[in-house]
């Protein structure tokens, strides 16, 4: 079973790194031809001659042997790659760019039949000349063709648009060229069903309805018969691979979930079963978890990525595409991409990247100008803190909040804490950002203290304007996080993610289940230089962590043996 798997993992590996060069090829190739085109037509604007004398340049490239096999292996090649990705895809649950994208792409092929087929097919069966003349003709001829045409130039433009920004968004130099390409995006499809128009305005076109109904009525032309027989066999095998393909997906989709599940944590506190052979990314887009993927998911822009914290010895290994890709923004060991690691086995996950990752953070070490260290992390809550604006005016409970958090950045900064951001009522402090591991670990401790003595103090200051003294919930966790600057690009802050930090979160909530002040790691403690008491101990589970964590629940610091005989001016 080993062996086939690795079989079926390594034949996946070269089929995603070959899948990549051949869309991204037949994709530039049918750029270098809708690009032209639409200007061929635009041409409209101002004569036929116009467009013809460019027709006829076009003509040596795209109506050559080689510029046919090219332009009709691209077209094959992409609609083939469209149906295989629909295939491979074990949920629909996607971004809806990439929804977008695979909509416009299929719908292409209905409402291109015609007009290719027709146009081709009577160049090389007949001896008609399709020239523009021809071409706005069967344009013009019925109402449905007019519109469908225009339909189609919208549809293959946004689809062609779509796939030229996504791709190249993760290049770092691509904002420099966004208000050129913008201009181009909009004025090329304008411009082209202008040059639509006005051709069939023109008096030169006088006649070219007449002349199509007498041709498409012939009964003498057994060719032109043959070529209108084309459009409804195309249509009709572009519907049967279409529902061949749904249904394929679906058989694979049982099959896989019949031979195999694992079950995938994720930080966020979610865990999930997914069948064996379904992406990370994939399995967190099933679920509804929203998870960054710039590129769609192709290994081009590593955003996907995550830090596995438990499963790793036992994922499959990484492609050449997810091997290069994490050797470009130096990713340690640990780090996989969402996109292309699929899981055998158990595993849990951090996410690296925030879900909604601008395309900066397809060139940025993580997402963000930072590493993994270890630090602690301090999460505080202010309890009870609707109750100030039940019978307050606003402006008096926003005194009170600001007063309350002045104190804790006091706190903060008198024992070397550095606060990550608030949050409503609370807020992420980080310690340990500088100077020893241990030192941090004791700052921590001394944070706490230096701010319930804080609230006490201000307590007494604002008696006369509360019901209730202020409280608060503090959870203390240590180990390793990735620390860097993040958040909006005008805006970022010094923070850190991972599941450290969500497990001092979690603690923090244990509070109430305690009814305590503080709720700190036994590890931290220890870290600390100091001796927890056994007694004291309790082994709580923590929601996103498999086994339980043994913490101190504490109303003071100074409950910890020891902390009082340490020297506060060390540590402070």
């Amino acid at each position: 079973m080993k062996n086939k798997r690795s079989i079926r993992e390594n034949y996946i590996l070269i089929l995603a790194h070959w899948e990549r060069r051949l869309r991204l090829g037949s994709g530039l190739i049918l750029v270098a031809f809708v690009v032209p085109h639409l200007t061929n037509h635009a041409l409209g604007i101002f004569s036929f001659e116009a467009m013809e004398a460019l027709r006829d340049w076009l003509a040596l490239v795209w109506r050559s042997t080689a510029g046919t096999v090219l332009l009709y292996g691209a077209m094959a090649s992409h609609f083939a790659l469209a149906l295989y990705s629909l295939f491979r895809r074990t949920t629909l649950r996607m971004p809806a760019w990439e929804a977008t994208q695979l909509i416009l792409g299929l719908a292409i092929i209905p409402l291109l039949a015609f007009h290719a087929i027709f146009n081709r097919m009577v160049w090389e069966l007949t001896t008609t000349e399709v020239d523009y003349h021809l071409v706005i003709a069967t344009i013009w001829y019925t109402d449905f063709e007019t519109w469908r045409i225009i339909l189609l130039v919208l549809v293959v433009w946004v689809h062609l648009a779509i796939g030229l920004h996504f791709w190249g968004r993760v290049n770092a130099h691509y904002p420099k060229f966004l208000p050129f390409l913008y201009a181009i995006a909009v004025l090329l499809p304008v411009l082209a069903l202008l040059g639509f128009i006005r051709s069939g305005l023109n008096p030169a076109y006088s006649g070219g309805e007449k002349y199509v109904d007498q041709m498409l009525n012939s009964p003498s032309n057994a060719e032109l018969q043959f070529i209108l027989s084309l459009e409804p066999v195309t249509l009709w095998t572009f519907l049967v691979l279409l529902l061949g393909v749904l249904l394929a997906r679906e058989v694979n989709r049982i099959y896989a979930r019949r031979h195999g599940v694992f079950r995938l944590q994720h930080a966020g506190g979610n865990s999930i079963s997914v069948p064996v052979g379904r992406s990370i990314l994939e399995a967190v887009r099933a679920a509804g978890i929203p998870h960054a993927s710039v590129c769609g998911g192709r290994a081009r822009c590593t955003t996907c990525r995550v830090r596995i914290s438990w499963g790793l010895d036992r994922l499959p290994p990484s492609g050449q595409l997810e091997a290069a890709a994490l050797k470009r923004i130096n990713a340690q060991p640990n780090v996989r991409l969402a996109c292309q690691t699929r899981p055998q086995s158990d595993v849990t996950i951090t996410p690296l990247v925030p879900a909604n990752a601008s395309p900066e953070a397809a060139y940025k070490a993580g997402g963000l100008s930072g590493s993994e260290q270890k630090i602690v992390a301090m999460f505080v809550d202010l309890r009870d803190s609707t109750a100030l604006g039940q019978s307050r005016m606003p402006y008096d409970v926003i005194f009170i909040l600001n007063q309350f958090f002045a104190e804790l950045a006091e706190a903060l900064s008198a024992t070397r804490g550095h606060y990550a951001h608030f949050a409503g009522d609370g807020l992420l402090a980080l310690y340990g950002l500088e100077g020893e591991f241990q030192q941090g670990c004791r700052d921590v401790l001394a944070g706490a203290a230096e701010m319930l003595d804080r609230l006490e103090l201000l307590n007494k200051r604002l008696n006369h304007e509360l019901d209730e003294p202020l409280r608060i919930g503090i959870g203390i966790h240590s180990g390793e996080a990735i620390v860097g600057t993040m958040g909006p690009p005008k805006a970022p802050t010094l923070s850190a993610i991972g599941d450290n930090i969500n497990i001092a979160a979690r603690l923090e909530a244990k509070t109430k289940v305690f009814k305590c002040n503080i709720i700190v790691s036994s590890d931290t403690v220890r870290h600390a230089g100091l001796i927890p008491d056994p007694t004291m101990e309790h082994k709580v589970a923590v929601r996103g962590r498999k086994g339980e964590i043994t913490v101190l629940a504490l109303d003071s610091v100074n409950d910890i043996p020891g902390f009082h005989q340490l020297n506060r001016l060390k540590i402070v």
